[in-house]
Order: C-alpha cells, then structure tokens, then sequence
C-alpha cells in the first residue's frame, strides 16, 4: 500500500513563510511575523534568548514567554528550522532540507545547500539496502586558519 506524499515547496524567503503560515491555518500575529522578519533579516540560528534580546532592542513589543511559544509552534510546523544542541535550542530561517557548517571557534551554524553525486548515493543505498529520500550533512571546522588538530 502507497501512502500519497505531499510535497511542499521549500521556504526560501519571509513571503514563503508567512504563506506556509497562512496555508496551515496559522494565525499571522504581530509577535509571529516579528520573529519570522527578525530570522530573515539576521540570516544565522539564533536562541529564544537571543531573538527575545533582539525585538526588544529594537523597540518591538514581545514577551519572554510568547518569544518561546511561537518558535515552538513555528518549528513544529516546519515554518522554521529547530536545531538541538547540548547548550540549547538554535532557530533558522530554512526549514528546507540542507546541511550545516559548524564553525568550532566562533560557534556559528551557517547554513550550506549540499548536493551529493548520484553514484554515490548509489553506493550508499547498495550497502545499506534503504532508499535514500533526503540527507543532511554536518562539516566541522574553524574559520580561524591558524588552529591546527
């Protein structure tokens, strides 16, 4: 038995996810497009205290605790990208598949759109016997040359 999948179209911009918002049903409050503007505009993961910090320095009225309700909300919907880490939660603007560089000595996540050759998920799904319908890759490293292993 087939199950139907739906494909949606990946948010790649603010628009696209105030329209993902919009086709779930999803409330568009003044505090929720505050945090989708803000992720947009920063292009970087950020933590609930970080964004918090952010809107409030820039003036816009929000609470601590709508800050932390709206990204659950956002992530659990896959409007926008939730990143587990031991010393917290990050928060995106893809929620797209993609990968991740770690950079080891600024902490910073950027975000890097990978495409692995064709034979070689091949090579892959042979020696595992699974189809493989999406991967995400995550490289470590440091931006500062002079740091050695």
């Amino acid at each position: 038995m087939d199950s139907e999948v739906t494909i949606q179209r990946p948010i790649r911009s603010l628009e696209d996810a105030l329209n993902r918002c919009q086709a779930l049903g999803m409330r568009v409050s003044k505090q929720r497009r505050f945090i989708l503007e803000l992720l947009w505009q920063a292009q970087e993961h950020m933590s609930a205290r970080e964004i918090y910090d952010r809107l409030n320095r820039q003036g816009k009225d929000i609470g601590h605790t709508s800050v932390y309700q709206n990204l659950d909300a956002l992530s659990e919907q896959g409007v926008i990208e939730c990143i587990e880490r031991a010393d917290g939660r990050l928060y995106g603007n893809i929620s797209d598949p993609h990968s991740h560089i770690n950079c080891l000595d600024t902490n910073q996540i950027m975000d890097v759109h990978v495409e692995l050759p064709a034979d070689l998920l091949r090579q892959i799904e042979e020696q595992t016997g699974v189809k493989i319908t999406n991967y995400t890759i995550d490289f470590y490293g440091y931006r500062n040359s002079s740091v050695e292993n």
